[in-house]
Order: structure tokens, then sequence, then C-alpha cells
């Protein structure tokens, strides 16, 4: 990118168009240890149902962060989570046949004229409202099986799942109620109207669905990951993916995990030069799993910190969840436990124990065992370790915990600190758990 003087702040209001490129212009560059502030817009339904976004997605414009090299990794701090929508809607997806080529997450068309990504427009209310603006077909790829309007309170405290004629008051004003930022251009889904939920009540607690850095090769946004990326593999489209490429490029920043909340820190992999830190997806709530396959997509406004961490090559991210997030054998031991356990030991000839700190591996893949595989293989590659050593302290300190069905999981368990101190995260690792 273009020499320019590093920002302590950068402001991101700008989306891409579905596709992380590498070779498109970023914002920043940020400073190392600097600020990025982002608008974002819903993920998710608005654009499942809007054909001219590419990727199922419509996350910010990627930021160049100072001194970001490729073999580096940076340290993201969630500092705040906003919602901003009043009213979202979601729920199970029914794929429309005819609609799509190959994929109808990345390539929509218009069953009347053939085009490709065609722009459209909203006529009327309803799952038959999107239209294609050349030649008026009923357009949309995706409508609901089930599917549910929720609005939420002023204080964002919780959200209730409403009737068919408010559902329907809000269909008419759908970028007013859901926060919609100006540049996005996604279809509002509470156009569609569901109401098969109603009365239903709901705790609020956001957290990012996409949070990451960009792949080194171009790929549909919400592909960025080893499950939904595996239907980029030999598409019929013009992004398809060899297997090898998938593995290789991708930095896996779609992720669907509720524990990347406020106040957690995500260490990403650095494939491309400043590093390319993009999000969006945010929801409002979500069980792990997502096992709707889709959740409660919202706008939002996010503080991230980020700071650079050289030499740590990663092939994907490492969650520092928020402490009481983690598994409980997990859970860091306080002072006072070490040392009943230290004067226990003294009893078996034992003259000292393991110092050690929690830490989790994201793993992906075409399904979930194919994930936990890959959390496994990177939480030992990392660390130096055997993977039967990692099953073993997954196994009594830890946990294996399912992300986003069907492929993404976290493998989590206490670390040797001599070890993270190695790999250049201890004092990270150690104040998030102080």
């Amino acid at each position: 990118m273009k020499k320019t003087v590093a920002q302590q702040t950068v402001y991101v209001n700008s989306f891409i168009n579905g596709i992380l490129d590498p070779a498109q212009p970023m914002l920043g560059p940020v400073r190392d240890g600097g600020y990025i502030v982002a608008n974002t817009a819903p993920g998710c339904w608005g654009p499942m149902i809007t054909p001219a976004l590419r990727g199922g997605h419509e996350v910010t414009q990627p930021v160049y962060v100072e001194g970001a090299n490729v073999g580096d990794a940076i340290a993201i701090r969630i500092k705040s989570i906003e919602v901003t929508s009043m009213v979202t809607a979601s729920g199970n997806e029914r794929t429309m046949e005819g609609r799509f080529l190959g994929d109808p997450f990345v390539a929509a068309k218009c069953p009347g004229c053939g085009k490709l990504y065609p722009e459209t427009r909203i006529d009327g209310i309803g799952p038959e409202s999107i239209r294609c603006s050349e030649c008026g077909a009923d357009t949309t790829p995706f409508t609901f099986s089930n599917g549910y309007t929720i609005a939420f309170n002023d204080k964002k405290e919780f959200g209730v799942t409403l009737p068919k004629e408010a559902a329907e008051k809000i269909a008419e004003n759908g970028r007013y109620y859901m926060n919609t930022p100006e540049a996005s251009i996604q279809n509002p889904i509470v156009a569609f109207a569901p109401h098969d939920l109603v009365g239903v009540v709901a705790r609020v607690r956001p957290f990012l669905g996409q949070l990451g850095t960009t792949p080194s090769k171009a790929m549909p946004d919400s592909h960025n990951a080893g499950d939904f990326g595996s239907f980029l593999i030999d598409a019929p489209h013009e992004y398809a993916l060899t297997k090898e490429e998938l593995t290789t490029h991708k930095t896996d920043g779609h992720m669907d995990i509720n524990r990347v909340r406020q106040d957690a820190i995500l260490i990403c992999p650095v494939k491309v030069p400043g590093g390319g830190v993009y999000l969006g997806d945010m929801h409002a709530m979500q069980g792990d799993g997502e096992i709707a396959g889709h959740t409660t997509d919202v706008a939002g406004i996010v503080t991230l910190q980020v700071h650079v961490i050289h030499g740590l090559k990663l092939d994907g991210p490492i969650l520092l969840p928020v402490e009481e997030d983690l598994p409980y054998l997990a859970k860091p031991f306080a002072p006072e436990e070490k040392a009943k356990v230290l004067e226990y030991a003294k009893g078996w000839k034992l003259d000292a124990i393991e110092d050690s700190l929690p830490v989790s591996f994201i793993g992906t893949g075409a399904n979930l065992n194919e994930a936990t595989e890959n959390g496994l293989s990177r939480a030992a590659q990392v660390l130096g370790l055997t993977v039967p050593e990692v099953l073993n302290r997954a196994t009594i300190t830890g946990s294996i915990q399912i992300g986003r069905h069907p492929g993404v999981v976290t493998v989590t368990f206490l670390a040797p600190t001599h070890l993270l101190e190695k790999i250049g995260i201890l004092d990270l690792v150690a104040e998030q758990y102080a």
C-alpha cells in the first residue's frame, strides 16, 4: 500500500463486496498498539438475500497494521462491542434451486435473466420482495424454513420474538430498524417479516462471528474457514480453489465462536503484508454450535486494539477467552490452590509442579472431526509438543468446544508457561488471566 504515516486510531465505515482479496486496497495503516473503531454491518441473512454481495457476508474493509510482516501474528484485543440494531430477523435457511451457480452464498444468479450477481431492489415485503433490478424476477437464493423477527430493549439486555403485525410493520422500514450502516448495500432481512416464533425471550451477549486477518488468496468472506471453505474446492464459479490452496491461504476469520466477545483476545496469523484486520457478522446471542445455521445478525460499533507479535508463525487463530468462558478444567489455578497442591505433591517426593495458563487453539475442517484434528495439530506445532501430549492435556486440563457446526472447534487446555514464553505470548496470557 502507499506509504503513509501510521495512525493511532483508524475509523472504519466501509465494506467489501464479499470477497477478501489481498490485492485490494486496505485502510490505515494503524500503529502497532493502535486502535480500530468500526461500524459493522449485519452478516449472514442480509448479504444472503443480496445477490450483488459475493461472499455470504458484508465485512469491513481490511486495515493494514504497521510492522506486521508475513510470518508474524497480530494480537487483537476486543475492547468493546455495542449492538446498534433495534431489531433483526433470522432462522433456518432453505435454498432456492435455479438461483445460484454451485454455491448460493457466493454465486447468486437471477432465474429470470440469468445474470450472475444481479443488482436488486425491494418490492413490498415478504420472502418474494427481493427483485432483480433488470428483469424484475424474484431472485433471492434463500428463504426461511423457520424464521423469526426479534426486537431488543434499549439497554440491549434481552430480545423477544415478535408476532406477524409487528414483524410486517418493521419490514416496511428495515434499514432504520436494523440501523444498517450507510455504506452497506445489503437488503435488510427484516423485509421478509418472518414470524414463526412468537414470544420467545433470549438474553443478549454480543460477539463477532467474523474477526481476523486477510487470506493470502482471494476468497469469499464467509468461506474463510475450513468448513465453509470446503465448498470452494473445485467449485463451478470463479472463486474455486484447490484443497491445497484453501489450506495454505485461509486465515479462519469466520469462526462464529461465541467466546470471541468483549475483553477476549484473538491472536491471528499474518499471511499478507500488514495483516489486513477485518471484522463483521456481529451476533446478539448464540449458543455453542450455531446449530440453526444462523443467529441474530446485528449492526454494531466495535473497538479493537492491535499488537504485532514478531516471529510467531501461525496457521490459524489462538483465542484467549474471558475467564468466565473458560472450561472448568482450564481455569487458571489461584496461588493458594498451587500452594495446597505443592504441599500435597511433596508427600510423593515431587518438589515442583508445572506452572501453566489457559490457551485456546482454533481448529476448522469440513466436519467436526477434521476441525478437532486441525486444532490439536495446530496446538502441537505451535507449542512444540506431540499430538498425543496435547490430547492428554486437553482431556484433563481443558476441553474441546464446538464453535460452529459443522466444522469449527476450540481446543483449550492449560499450557506450560515456559512454552508460552518461548513463542512470545506469555505476557499477554498472564495479563489476561492475572
